[in-house]
């Protein structure tokens, strides 16, 4: 019996947690990054590459959860985490595209403390100071402007 109960609060949970509502803001948060990063790497290096659109897409979406999650916590505190996360997805991908496939999307091995070419610290100031603006502008609308979210 007791057995029964928590397998229905457990579906409950489930079912409610990834509602279609909360599916389209997903899907709305990773399409925002995807373009939104593209955009940025080609006003900055004047190109991209398909990895970058999907790292950007996981990447705002990873920091629109955090950002859900943790929202009693300062916004910098929030960025700083979030450029860690970013530098992470970077290590990782870099791994894989530059690394492991040799599609030589980026190569930091001229910066300072560069990891493996793929990772460096001033690219993770970077990622903060992105973070700080993103999470400024996600408050502003979900604190100002909710109806602009589904």
């Amino acid at each position: 019996m007791e057995g029964k109960f928590i397998k229905e609060k457990l579906n409950n949970h489930i079912g409610s947690a990834f509602s279609a509502g909360e599916a389209l803001k997903a899907i709305i948060v990773f399409a925002t990054g995807f373009v939104g990063y593209g955009i940025i790497e080609i006003l900055f290096r004047g190109y991209t590459h398909w990895s970058m659109l999907l790292t950007g897409g996981a990447c705002l979406l990873t920091l629109y959860y955090l950002n859900l999650q943790f929202i009693n916590v300062s916004i910098v505190i929030k960025a700083m985490v979030g450029a860690i996360v970013i530098t992470i997805y970077e290590l990782a991908v870099g791994i894989i595209v530059n690394l492991l496939f040799h599609f030589n999307v980026w190569d930091y091995s001229d910066q300072p403390l560069d990891f493996l070419g793929q990772i460096c610290p001033l690219f993770t100031f970077l990622w903060f100071l992105l973070c700080l603006f993103l999470l400024s502008v996600s408050n502003f609308l979900y604190h100002k402007r909710p109806y602009l979210l589904p």
